[in-house]
């Protein structure tokens, strides 16, 4: 590595560049199962030099894999064979912000939060909002087409970009789309580097879509018994021309954690609804008032509202705490990051509930399942003991037979966390007549595989995930 790190030096300074051990340990991890680290860690500070560290990677053949926080649940910024992982977290500057043209432009390794912070002055805000919020990057967002609780409304990460300025394998610098909020000018390339997870280029800047702050919020939380009864609801919602601005589910496990976690004293049903509507307050509480109507058909035990906003926090507490919450459920067990961003269509919500809950039975494992179910988007965590290889096993086939209902349903591996590694091994279950042409792609742009090798399934697709594990695990 010391020529490679001399190079470096003479582009980004000696200071921006590592190949100490403690820290290359630290960029071996991101919020996934797996570990892999890099062999040097380098962090640009300029459009400028990236174009310059991937040239000199892409001759010495050497892999490169962007990173921003460090906050993906697949292991896509790990770099799998090595090489040079490029944090981009120096590059978080806002470039230009024009809210009268609805639009921002940014570099890669802003934070979300701290890109709402700023364009609430204006009065406009990003609205795709991640459970991440307020530590992911915009940059890492656009890696996976990113999106949360408000998508059911105001779309995915891919919605809002307009264009984008990349940097190819090559080292060349294209700019793709446009400044417009409408385009219809050619390929639209910037939405094939949307959800590329840094496997055909670098991200170096970022034109975003912006929309208006609504002015009134009001938020419910309805409780049932009947798990399955919540997921009627939800279908009931928009069957009745409902718009929600946010629409959760959470199981019982999910309530058991975070009342555990956080003493919320949540009531510990089967199933809680949490209803978001936001915009012009007359039209809200219409919303709300219809809401209610709709939710109390299936019988809710509890059904409550509230527009203060401190209230309203605490209704959304338990939601939004369910991630760190999981791994303090059981003593000796922790929460995984496996079948856990399927989406199917909105009225296959309670089958794929309850399928979900017959293999947890199945297979002997704890599965808390919660997301965002008006887009049917849900997340089931997999709680068990990670150090015992055969609970490994058990959880590889839970996430077999939970993607193949998924797909059997209509549905997606993926809807808003991406596919790095972890959920390699079926992207053909998915993409059967897709991922030929990716392939294809991916080496017209990257012939020397230098770009996050190991990820998509497009260079190989391992036979499982249990592999390169985060955990020390028994033999």
């Amino acid at each position: 590595m010391e020529g490679c790190k001399s190079a470096l030096f003479g582009i980004v300074g000696r200071e921006n560049v590592t190949t100490d051990k403690a820290e290359l340990f630290c960029y071996s991890f991101d919020a996934s199962i797996h570990s892999s680290a890099p062999d040097v860690v380098v962090r640009p500070g300029s459009a400028e030099e990236v174009p310059r560290i991937v040239r000199y990677a892409n001759k010495k053949k050497i892999p490169v894999v962007p990173r921003g926080a460090g906050t993906a649940l697949c292991g896509h910024s790990l770099p799998w064979n090595g090489g040079i992982t490029l944090d981009m977290t120096r590059m978080s500057h806002i470039v230009e912000t024009h809210v009268e043209d609805l639009y921002v432009v940014v570099g890669p390794g802003i934070v979300y939060s701290t890109l709402n912070a700023a364009l609430k002055p204006f009065g406009f805000f990003f609205p795709p909002e991640p459970g991440s919020a307020d530590v992911c990057t915009i940059g890492g967002m656009v890696a996976v087409n990113a999106s949360g609780t408000k998508a059911i409304k105001y779309g995915a990460t891919r919605d809002y970009v307009l264009g984008l300025e990349v940097v190819l394998p090559n080292g060349r610098i294209v700019q793709t789309g446009s400044r417009t909020i409408k385009n219809s000018s050619g390929y639209q390339l910037h939405r094939l580097f949307v959800g590329s997870e840094g496997t055909l280029g670098v991200i170096t800047e970022i034109k975003l879509k912006v929309a208006p702050l609504p002015s009134y919020v009001s938020t419910a939380l309805a409780a049932y018994e009947d798990l399955e009864a919540a997921g009627r609801t939800i279908s009931n919602l928009i069957k009745g021309r409902m718009l929600p601005a946010a629409l959760e589910i959470m199981d019982k496990t999910c309530i058991q954690a975070v009342n555990k976690s956080m003493r919320l004293d949540l009531p510990e049903v089967n199933g809680l609804v949490i209803i978001e509507f936001d915009g012009h307050r007359d039209t809200v509480k219409d919303d709300m008032r219809r809401a209610e109507e709709i939710c109390r058909k299936e019988n809710p035990t509890l059904f409550t509202s509230s527009d203060d906003p401190v209230e309203r926090e605490r209704l959304w507490a338990g939601r939004k705490a369910v991630l760190p919450s999981m791994s303090r459920l059981k003593g000796g067990q922790v929460s995984t990051s496996l079948a856990d961003d399927m989406i199917v269509p909105i009225s296959k919500i309670p089958q794929l509930i309850h399928f979900i809950s017959r293999v947890a039975r199945k297979q002997r494992l704890v599965i808390g399942t919660y997301g965002h179910c008006g887009d049917g988007n849900l997340h089931a965590k997999v709680l068990f003991n990670v150090r015992k290889r055969d609970a490994w096993k058990r959880a590889w086939k839970a996430c077999q037979d939970i993607y193949k209902a998924c797909i059997g349903l209509g549905g997606s591996l993926s809807g808003e966390h991406g596919i790095g590694f972890t959920r390699a091994p079926f992207m053909g279950m998915e993409h059967k007549t897709e991922l030929d042409l990716m392939r294809v792609i991916k080496r017209a742009i990257d012939p020397n595989n230098i770009m996050n090798p190991g990820k998509l399934s497009l260079d190989f697709t391992p036979k499982t995930f249990v592999t390169r594990l985060r955990y020390p695990v028994e033999s």
